[in-house]
């Protein structure tokens, strides 16, 4: 006979782990997506990733509106029905690719983001399986600094540059393929 606690902790392990192993495939980052991207609304503080409207980016001539800079750096990455959870923008420097991420506002909070963003680290070391893969992390941005442990990153550095706002502290991460308790995933 089993306790009611027993069963709703199993279940809550059974729906933990498969979040934790959700399947996540990346794709090139059509025109179609990117213009639904400018879309999304993130809540404060986190609206500061909002996108500016595909007009303006068009005006501008931003790279994420390039239809060659975006078929180069800029991936979809698609659940496993194929629908549209995020972005990930994979920007080649010396040895090493600089990850830029975005899940879809309203799955922040849902348990994907760790699966989230080891999926878009194993893509960026499949394609340049030499380099060092990081990104950077506004330090307070305590949410995403712990789903990116959990993904396998430490941060390496800290430091203050410049954004669209004024100057801001950064941690850089980089990935170390190890999942916390755990053993390298990578070699």
């Amino acid at each position: 006979m089993s306790s009611g606690f027993s069963d709703r902790k199993a279940l809550h392990l059974s729906i933990r782990n498969k979040k934790e192993q959700a399947g996540f495939r990346l794709a090139p980052l059509t025109e179609e997506q990117a213009r639904v991207i400018c879309t999304w609304t993130y809540p404060p503080p986190y609206d500061l990733y909002n996108w500016k409207p595909w007009e303006t980016l068009l005006a501008r001539g931003e790279e994420f509106a390039d239809p060659d800079i975006r078929q180069k750096q800029y991936r979809s990455v698609l659940d496993e029905e194929g629908r549209l959870t995020g972005f990930a923008q994979l920007f080649p420097m010396a040895g090493v690719t600089r990850l830029g991420l975005g899940l879809r506002p309203d799955l922040r909070g849902s348990g994907l983001g760790t699966a989230f963003v080891r999926a878009i680290a194993e893509e960026a070391l499949r394609q340049k399986p030499a380099n060092e893969i990081d990104l950077e992390v506004l330090t307070w941005n305590t949410r995403a600094i712990r789903t990116y442990e959990k993904a396998g990153f430490e941060i390496t550095d800290t430091y203050e540059r410049m954004t669209p706002n004024g100057p801001a502290e950064f941690h850089c991460m980089v990935w170390t393929g190890k999942l916390p308790g755990g053993p390298a995933s990578v070699s």
